[in-house]
């Protein structure tokens, strides 16, 4: 085995098996000019020298790294975690590796994941964009170098990226209308940063489903958070201030819906003959809380798989990415007992 202070190259395992070092080159790339007798000693060697492949150098010539980058705003939501499956299928069944980072919700810290990913030479890099992502200016660097960018999910609009959604407006409208037919008169919306399209689309469904069925819009029932578990809870102490209480809440998110259902539970809220309550997502939480959230269901792996089979026939050449802009995918309202008021 190496002694750990000298990096062993095919000089060395072609020194010890008395062949060329382009013998061993091709050996350990496969290459069918070389014996399998030969391939089999090679590979051997190289184990037991303890020697590593550079890729980072055979990278460099070959001016592709194999490499897709993901930046998405975090890991620990279960709808990212089934999109990252989606993109791994695809890209891993392409012999592409990926490479994963996350914003945690931060512009400033997915500037600095954008960096990383340019310095590491990735092929192409799908992102979703941070809560507080204001500009794209931290991609121009890939895109000056060709090297695509496709935006999922929370997308910003790029003449040169392609954007892979929902129709968040439509679901929105849906899931108020939906509380309309249950009798809901006023109905509370807690969204996100407006700066994001998911949010921003889904409130402004909410608001044209109040106007189609003659319902004043209130800005007083417009609840902006980071929709989180903890804000779901602020949301409910807020919910019960008001007067009258309202009948009906709409949350951009599952995990904010639920800890607000809870928190109102407990102050006797009696939920959905008070209030109806709606999500928005379809996470798994939302089959456990009693009783059942209704929301709206999007297969993040489907995303995933979209976005990466995009990403693959473009770094292959093939028709896509520049035909088609954006690409909406399907998605479909839950309705469970959270809020179903009338029989």
């Amino acid at each position: 085995m190496a002694d750990g202070k000298k990096e062993i190259t095919i000089y060395d395992i072609a020194a010890r098996l008395k062949v060329s070092a382009a013998t061993v080159s091709r050996g350990l790339k496969d290459h069918p000019r070389v014996s399998k007798a030969t391939k089999k000693l090679i590979l051997k060697a190289a184990e037991e020298m303890g020697y590593r492949s550079n890729s980072f150098a055979s990278n460099l010539r070959k001016k592709q790294s194999n490499v897709i980058g993901v930046i998405v705003p975090r890991l620990n939501s279960s709808f990212m975690s089934d999109v990252l499956a989606g993109i791994e299928k695809v890209v891993n069944e392409n012999n592409y590796t990926l490479f994963i980072s996350q914003s945690l919700e931060t512009m400033k810290k997915e500037v600095s994941n954008a960096k990383a990913m340019l310095n590491n030479r990735v092929d192409g890099l799908l992102v979703s964009l941070a809560y507080d992502t204001t500009n794209l200016d931290h991609f121009e660097p890939f895109i000056t170098r060709k090297i695509p960018v496709i935006f999922f999910d929370r997308v910003l609009d790029h003449e040169s990226c392609p954007q892979i959604y929902i129709d968040n407006y439509k679901a929105g409208q849906d899931i108020t209308n939906h509380l309309i037919t249950q009798g809901c008169k006023r109905i509370v919306h807690i969204t996100g940063n407006q700066l994001r399209n998911v949010y921003s689309d889904r409130f402004h469904g909410y608001k044209r489903a109040l106007e189609d069925n003659n319902l004043e819009f209130d800005r007083e029932l417009v609840i902006v958070t980071d929709l989180s578990a903890q804000a779901g809870t602020a949301a409910a102490h807020q919910i019960l201030k008001m007067s009258p209480l309202p009948d009906g809440v709409f949350v951009a998110n599952d995990i904010c819906a639920i800890s607000c259902m809870q928190a109102l539970k407990k102050e006797g809220i009696k939920i959905p003959v008070d209030m109806a309550i709606a999500g928005f997502n379809n996470d798994p939480t939302s089959c456990v809380i009693e009783p059942n959230l209704t929301t709206v269901n999007y297969k993040g792996y489907e995303m995933g798989e979209v976005a990466a089979r995009l990403m693959i026939n473009h770094l292959l050449d093939k028709p896509g990415i520049q035909d088609s802009h954006s690409l909406i995918l399907r998605s479909e309202l839950i309705i469970r007992e959270s809020s179903l008021r009338k029989g």
